[in-house]
């Protein structure tokens, strides 16, 4: 798992704006009238309308998307009782999935009671707010009064995700884990170490599943919940057994599943022998389950284990199902989050996880071949298909139950609507961070001794992402690491000018020599070269010494360009190398090229940068629809660069007789379908969102990549140089430590790439 330092949390914390979300309007407030509409007096037309029809605040107001996540702070992670206070940052959190796994607004709302009674009616007062309320963090026995009394009381959605959360998802781990194991539920005895509000929701869902109360024996710290026993509360006495068990290692002889919500290291090796053939293991204490993985792996071959980490495979993750079964609920008007509901959210679950899975999954995890089996009962957190698949199952027995006050009736429009949501994260980033944690590469980071790109190094190391190597004096960039707080033990430092493996500046010479001596390159003028940063880095990259080289720059970019040329050179099939953003927007992601290097944009050059792009956008898993912009529209100008656009359009035709791309358009066009298909209804695009722009020139992508930056837009990733025979990369030293960061990340994954040759130029 990666490194979580407290100062690193504290930083992601604090910088910038303070806190995780914030509050942003949807409409129009720029004038005077639309301020008129906003607030006094327009905003009476809706009020009245309300006021006659309550119903209506859902087409009036953001109440039917707006989701509380409300907590007492009794029971915050593995923390205990810290108060509401200090469960703000998870409420915060909590409220941050919501938004971009489901697209569904949250609020946090952190209250001081603890009195079962006081909570639930400052909760019922203020549900006027919003669709529905996600009860976080409360402890047990307290919770489960709490969450009956307010699904009683209350006309909207309300589920306590630390109990139904677990359960849902654990539930469509167990019934795969039985089909996989042949095993019928109604068959098996289940142990269940833990009885807590999560270990009793999981118990019940199970037996609503099939699992009968007799073949259960729940366990709690003082051993098994027993008839005999004086001690119990009114949900340990509902799973009380007569059986004749008094320790957990009893318990475990002969039993089929063992689901532990717990503590570590309760369940021993030879407890997990002891049990039945074909065993399955849930072992979910957080953060080190019950059992440690090896050890359980290595106790039984026929075993399937799952865990609460995503570093073993088997996650049983909460967010698998909790923002989908809200955005469910919330689209048809739920009244409750009912046993039909979540029953339909566990099939859905599960039946996902035996599907295919799409190439985009095996890439976010740089797998090839993930498939249902006892390494996969569940799918991944990462996978998109999600939200289309659990978000309607949810919406349909909410339905079926009669408790959908909206029922949907157009499922294609639905679909489409989720489709879109689906664009809305940064999932993208996120999916290489994935890859490039499976197997890290070395990366030279050329601009060490500035802090900037210092820290990306560090957070990279710290998390797993890459091996990064740093290029300076050792000395100085150790003084700069204590004067910025950060650890660089254990990273390798390159000082050039003192290099400590002998003869590899004249190593480096004597290659780049050979390849460019028929160009008038001396020796001694390369070995002079190898006094330069960039040219170093580079060649311990074209030599093998490192796999990537992140250079940085200080204004003008085309000097490293021209070096990188130099050294590594371009691409056999190509003439020309060029540079793509990636920009995570609320329409979706959206990839801009060429952004950085060809100033002069002939035919052939724009050529090149249409088909590199084409390949960069297809290997991050998204399907290409290409827009050649322009200030003209299909022919209406015939000057040079309009007729460039055009020509290259036919080209890529040709080549690619399925790829979606078309031109020339104004960004207009581009960017909106409708006004495009309506203008232009012969237009090759008929119907599809545009995610790929490739500009005419130079000064055009990067002012627009660049404006998009400056305004915040969105996430933007990049420069991504395409079409260099090895992954060379920089960026400007003043850039932000996350840009830093991301595009390091994208010269290890380009290492990865080009090491197994899976991006190929067609």
């Amino acid at each position: 798992m990666s490194t979580v330092t407290k100062k690193a949390a504290l930083e992601y914390h604090s910088e910038g704006k303070p806190g995780k979300i914030e509050v942003i309007p949807t409409k129009p407030y720029a004038t005077q009238h639309d301020l008129a509409l906003a607030y006094s007096p327009g905003v009476a037309y809706p009020c009245q309308e309300i006021e006659k029809t309550p119903e209506d605040v859902y087409k009036y107001t953001d109440k039917g998307n707006l989701v509380a996540v409300i907590s007492n702070g009794t029971a915050v992670l593995g923390l205990g009782d810290i108060g509401p206070l200090a469960g703000k940052p998870v409420m915060e959190g909590k409220a941050l999935l919501f938004k971009i796994f489901a697209g569904l607004d949250c609020f946090d709302l952190e209250v001081n009671e603890k009195d079962p009674d006081k909570f639930v009616e400052i909760v019922k007062a203020l549900t006027p707010t919003f669709g529905g309320i996600n009860l976080e963090d409360i402890k047990a026995p307290e919770c489960f009064h709490i969450e009956k009394r307010l699904k009683e009381e209350c006309d909207i959605p309300i589920m306590h995700d630390d109990q139904h959360g677990t359960a849902i998802i654990s539930a469509a781990g167990l019934l795969n884990a039985l089909e996989i194991q042949k095993k019928k539920i109604e068959d098996v005895r289940l142990v269940v170490n833990g009885a807590g509000a999560a270990a009793v929701s999981c118990t019940k869902l199970y037996m609503a599943l099939g699992v009968r109360k007799e073949n259960i024996i729940m366990c709690d710290s003082k051993g098994v919940i027993t008839t005999s026993r004086k001690d119990l509360n009114e949900q340990k006495r509902e799973f009380a057994t007569d059986m004749p068990f008094t320790t957990l290692a009893e318990a475990m002889k002969g039993a089929d599943v063992f689901l532990g919500l717990s503590v570590k290291d309760v369940v021993t090796t030879e407890m997990v022998q002891s049990m039945a053939e074909r065993p399955i293991v849930f072992a979910l204490a957080n953060p080190d389950p019950e059992i440690d993985y090896d050890k359980a792996m290595a106790a039984r071959k026929d075993i399937i284990f799952a865990t609460g980490r995503s570093d073993y495979p088997n996650q049983i993750n909460n967010v698998l199902g909790f923002p989908y079964i809200f955005r469910g609920a919330l689209d048809c008007g739920a009244s409750s989050i009912n046993e039909t509901m979540k029953l339909a959210a566990v099939k859905a679950i599960a039946g996902l996880a035996k599907l295919p899975v799409p190439p985009v999954v095996n890439t976010a995890y740089d797998m090839t071949d993930i498939h249902f089996g006892p390494q996969y009962i569940l799918p991944k957190p990462l996978d998109p298909r999600l939200l289309m698949t659990v978000a309607p199952a949810v919406a349909k027995g909410a339905m079926e139950s009669g408790v959908a006050a909206r029922p949907i009736t157009d499922w294609d429009a639905y679909e489409e609507k989720l489709r879109k949501l689906m664009g809305y994260d940064n999932k993208l980033m996120r999916r290489i961070f994935e890859q490039a944690k499976s197997n890290p590469r070395r990366v030279v980071f050329g601009e060490a001794n500035t802090d900037k790109m210092l820290k990306a190094a560090v957070i990279a190391k710290k998390e797993g992402l890459l091996i990064p190597i740093l290029l300076g004096n050792e000395e100085m960039i150790q003084k700069r690491a204590n004067r910025l707080g950060l650890d660089i033990s254990g990273i390798e430092i390159v000082n050039l000018r003192h290099d400590r493996e002998a003869d590899r500046r004249k190593r480096f010479a004597k290659l780049l020599m050979e390849r460019h001596q028929r160009d008038g390159v001396t020796y001694p003028e390369a070995l002079e070269k190898m006094f330069d940063r960039n040219y170093f880095g580079m060649m311990m990259v074209n030599s093998g010494d490192a796999d990537a080289f992140l250079g940085g720059t200080y204004s003008a970019a085309h000097e490293i360009g021209r070096i990188a040329r130099e050294v590594v050179g371009i691409r056999p099939s190509y003439s020309n190398f060029a540079s793509m953003h990636i920009v995570n927007t609320k329409r979706g992601t959206l990839f801009l090229a060429d952004t950085q290097v060809n100033k002069k944009l002939d035919s052939e050059t724009l050529f090149d940068i249409a088909r590199l792009t084409r390949n960069s956008v297809e290997y991050f898993a998204h399907k290409p629809v290409m827009a050649m912009l322009s200030y003209s529209n299909f022919g209406s100008s015939s000057e040079p660069e309009c007729r460039n656009a055009r020509n290259v359009v036919a080209r890529m035709h040709e080549l690619y007789p399925d790829l979606l791309i078309d031109g020339e358009m104004s960004i207009n066009y581009a960017l909106n379908k409708d006004l495009r298909d309506t203008t232009f209804p012969f237009n090759r695009l008929n119907g599809e969102d545009v995610n790929t722009l490739i500009f005419p020139s130079l000064s055009a992508a990067s002012t627009a990549y660049r404006m998009m930056l400056e305004m915040g837009v969105g996430d933007v990733i990049g420069p991504i140089q395409m079409g260099l025979n090895k992954p060379i990369h920089y960026i400007g030293v003043n850039f932000p430590v996350r840009s830093i960061l991301n595009l390091a990340v994208i010269a290890a994954l380009d290492a990865q790439v080009q090491t197994k040759s899976t991006l190929i130029d067609k």
